[in-house]
């Protein structure tokens, strides 16, 4: 039976180290290290908790979510202690070997040799190879070139009055018994004393409204913002 993995070597060239990761498609995260031209150090089997706990908070879960992103992990934090030379870019590979058992206790030497002897050398993303292992598999897979945008909060009803009151060309004004306060229209803000007052600049403006939102976080009082 054949076994679709996803999978990568990176080595360190300062120190000729190499580490092989991989994942198969039941949710097995397999590992081995070593030196270059030597035969490498296999880790235990890191089979998805999905299958392994009894915990409520991983049932339900798809047994590739973790494993998949430790792949990620291991990926990352490799390239930051120096492995940056792709020996095996990123690749999804369908082996002509059967995987051990969902439940592994023994490293598979041969599952990760048939990888390194499978893989091809294209130079891709882990991304990509990941995104073409779950459609592999039927997976769902992001669109690609979608970038993220956060959804856009409705302001709170006062807020928005306001800023029909700007638009309008109107201005917004403490109360005048106040012997200190502000005025706010579209060109600017001013802040008064008395008859003295001074318009401050946008990025003043700024560093008030954050001030006063941690002021009335701080104090624990309800606040309006127009973030």
């Amino acid at each position: 039976m054949r076994t679709l993995v996803v999978g990568f070597r990176l080595g360190n060239d300062t120190t000729s180290r190499q580490v092989t990761a991989l994942v198969t498609e039941s949710g097995v995260l397999h590992r081995a290290q070593g030196v270059y031209g030597k035969l490498p150090r296999f880790a235990r089997p890191e089979p998805s908790h999905a299958l392994t706990t009894p915990i409520p908070a991983f049932q339900g879960e798809h047994p590739l979510a973790r494993p998949i992103a430790s792949l990620r992990e291991h990926h990352a934090r490799f390239k930051a202690k120096g492995y940056i030379r792709a020996l095996i870019p990123p690749a999804s590979v369908r082996l002509d070997i059967e995987e051990h058992p969902v439940l592994p206790v023994v490293p598979h030497r041969e599952l990760l040799e048939a990888f390194v002897g499978a893989a091809p050398d294209t130079p891709q993303p882990l991304d990509i190879a990941i995104k073409a292992f779950r459609a592999a598999l039927g997976l769902p897979t992001r669109p690609a070139n979608v970038s993220w945008a956060p959804r856009e909060q409705p302001l709170p009803p006062r807020v928005d009055a306001m800023l029909r009151a700007l638009s309008h060309g109107s201005a917004i004004s403490s109360p005048q018994r106040l012997p200190v306060g502000w005025t706010v229209t579209g060109d600017g803000v001013r802040l008064h004393v008395g008859r003295t007052g001074e318009t401050i600049d946008r990025q003043a403006v700024i560093e008030l409204q954050a001030a006063l939102s941690a002021w009335l976080r701080f104090t624990g009082k309800p606040k309006e913002t127009t973030d």
